[in-house]
């Protein structure tokens, strides 16, 4: 265990705790599993979504960042990580908790809300005029972070989680999502649904369910394109193996399926309308390929659903204002 991290046990029981890191949730406090009703084709075809807006920070990446900022060995240098806004938060946060400098790298083209609230937070935001979807390790955010922690110039005052190379974003999720799902489930999932982005969740959370069942199916979302408005999503179709995320275990999953940022968006907006949940863009990249199935399958599916829809309030009106 850190040194930064906390030793008091959390009461779950009582909802009292000693710091804002115990709510992150884990076996004992796991996000909530909440069925799709109105918004799926087929009930045959149960659709529930793993709901990780319920985490402090409001995304499933406060789970990684926890465990990732946690087993650095900072000394007295600033931690640096690039981000389309999520991880950024979520370590901002854990940082302030523990009293540790950091810097984010974020695409200039992520939602305004996303910066405002790094901004909030007291982070150094260092915006970098690219997609939400650049290569590496040259271009972007990416790039950016790289040079810093290797530059001779600055490599002794920054250190990096490097979330698209760190194992502890897979073992996160095989500790905790994973099990949380299949416990919610009772062992009864028959698909898992999950989004390619830094790709520790679908390996994680697939690696897991696979050693359950091996009859689970695991089905990976990518954008149809790499020019698309889905923040926290890669698309890895045609990309040379180096620049792939290094943690991705190929072997887990079952299907890739593409999808275009309208349907996303549709998506995404019928499930608020029809059943009141409001998600994020990538939620509606994912849940639409589960709809698709639920056409033509019967069983039992999870949708992992990465955040909330408040933070893409600016992403969301020029898609409103279109229609």
């Amino acid at each position: 265990m850190s040194k930064n991290q906390s030793n008091t046990k959390s009461n779950h029981d009582l909802r009292v705790y000693t710091d804002i890191t115990q709510l992150i949730a884990g076996r004992d406090n796991p996000t909530p599993l909440v069925k799709v009703n109105r918004s799926n084709p087929n009930q045959d075809f149960q659709i529930f979504l793993k709901l990780e807006s319920y985490n402090p920070f409001g995304s499933i990446k406060d789970r990684i960042a926890y465990m990732m900022l946690t087993s650095l060995e900072i000394g007295e240098k600033t931690v640096v990580e690039p981000s389309s806004g999520n991880t950024g938060i979520a370590l901002t946060c854990i940082a302030n908790a523990l009293g540790i400098p950091i810097e984010i790298a974020v695409p200039e083209k992520i939602p305004e809300e996303k910066k405002i609230l790094l901004k909030f937070l007291g982070a150094n935001v260092m915006e970098v005029d690219d997609a939400l979807c650049p290569l590496f390790p040259a271009e972007g955010a990416r790039g950016l972070v790289n040079a810093l922690i290797h530059s001779p110039a600055t490599k002794d005052s920054y250190v990096s989680p490097n979330q698209y190379e760190n194992h502890l974003n897979i073992q996160t999720h095989y500790q905790t999502t994973g099990p949380e799902i299949w416990k919610q489930t009772q062992g009864k999932i028959d698909y898992f649904f999950a989004g390619y982005g830094t790709c520790g969740t679908i390996t994680g959370i697939g690696k897991y369910l696979k050693e359950q069942n091996p009859d689970i199916k695991i089905i990976g979302i990518e954008p149809e394109s790499m020019d698309h408005k889905l923040p926290g999503m890669k698309r890895i179709t045609g990309l040379s193996e180096d620049l792939i995320p290094k943690i991705l275990d190929r072997s887990v999953i079952d299907e890739s399926v593409q999808v275009s940022d309208e349907d996303a968006y549709s998506a995404a907006m019928e499930l608020a309308r029809k059943d009141g949940i409001p998600v994020g863009p990538t939620t509606g990249a994912i849940l639409c390929v589960a709809q698709q199935y639920a056409k033509t399958h019967k069983g039992l599916a999870v949708v992992i659903s990465p955040d909330g829809a408040f933070k893409y309030a600016s992403f969301y009106k020029d898609i409103i204002n279109k229609k």
